[in-house]
């Protein structure tokens, strides 16, 4: 094997090493990054190899990083982010889970879909999968798991309805493909919004599929109450926050008013105004949300 193939493949097993270390992804990134273009460099200069890290190749590498760093697009990143994670600490996906439960509670795989309809609102909402899987996992998965339902039902929803935030707008993976394939990022936007419903769409139609040919799978909870209006008004009252900020976020940039970055700086104001309203915010939070959007 070749000097190159040897870093490589050295560099790929020490990352995911520190991944199961618990290390922040950030900092391994960049730690194991600057680590072997210095083993690299260091190899061509004192064994004689030809792994091509000279000083130019440095040079430009550290100059691509500044670039990065001055890109006007890529400030959204952090802030979407930051929404995400705030959102997370206010407490509003908690809310919609409770009061969809009186919704689709009396039909069957209502809890899954109640899990999925959820994961679209998140999605929309933060743009990031790490915070709406582990946020989904940690409030529904023993909920499931109280009203018997199968582990393969309960964890694929999950998996299923976190990871639309990779396509959903406002998707950080769709920020980063706009700024490296220099394509307008609210085309991108456009163009995933209705993919990514559709998908929701038929996330749903497979829980109700399945529920239907596999009853023992998801069966219907034993405190079943009848669907009134105080239910479906309290549905409405919980949906209506991150409804609106999905509204703000998106339409500002759908209709022109607002470029992606602005529109994310509107998106973070107003989890913050959401966690404020719900009295969920606190210096600690503020802290905390800030800390996590860095290292993460």
């Amino acid at each position: 094997m070749e000097m190159n193939e040897i870093l490589v493949i050295a560099m790929f097993v020490s990352f995911i090493a520190l991944l199961f270390t618990g290390f922040p992804v950030a900092w391994a990134l960049a730690g194991v990054g600057v680590a072997f273009a210095g083993i690299g460099y260091l190899a061509d200069a004192h064994l004689d190899t030809m792994t091509g890290l000279d000083y130019s190749t440095l040079g430009l590498a550290v100059g691509r990083i500044f670039g990065i760093m001055d890109n006007w697009v890529l400030v959204a990143l952090p802030m979407f982010i930051f929404m995400g994670l705030m959102l997370d600490k206010s407490g509003v996906a908690e809310r919609m889970m409770h009061a969809m439960q009186g919704l689709f509670g009396r039909v069957r795989g209502g809890l899954a879909i109640s899990v999925t309809l959820i994961g679209i609102i998140l999605a929309a909402s933060t743009g990031i999968i790490g915070a709406s899987v582990v946020l989904l996992g940690v409030m529904s998965l023993p909920v499931m798991m109280r009203q018997k339902y199968s582990k393969t039902l309960a964890l694929g929803t999950v998996a299923g309805a976190g990871c639309l935030g990779i396509l959903i707008p406002p998707s950080i993976m769709l920020v980063i493909m706009g700024d490296q394939m220099g394509l307008s990022v609210g085309d991108l936007f456009m163009g995933a919004v209705f993919p990514g419903i559709i998908l929701g769409v038929f996330y749903i139609l497979y829980i109700l599929g399945f529920s239907f040919f596999k009853p023992a799978s998801a069966p219907l909870a034993a405190d079943v109450q009848p669907v009134s209006m105080t239910v479906v008004w309290g549905v409405f009252k919980t949906i209506l926050p991150p409804a609106a900020l999905i509204l703000a976020v998106l339409g500002s940039i759908f209709a022109g008013i607002a470029t992606v970055t602005e529109a994310s700086g509107i998106g973070a104001l107003g989890a913050i105004i959401m966690a404020a309203s719900y009295r969920q915010l606190n210096w600690a939070v503020m802290k905390e949300v800030t800390i996590n959007t860095f290292n993460t």
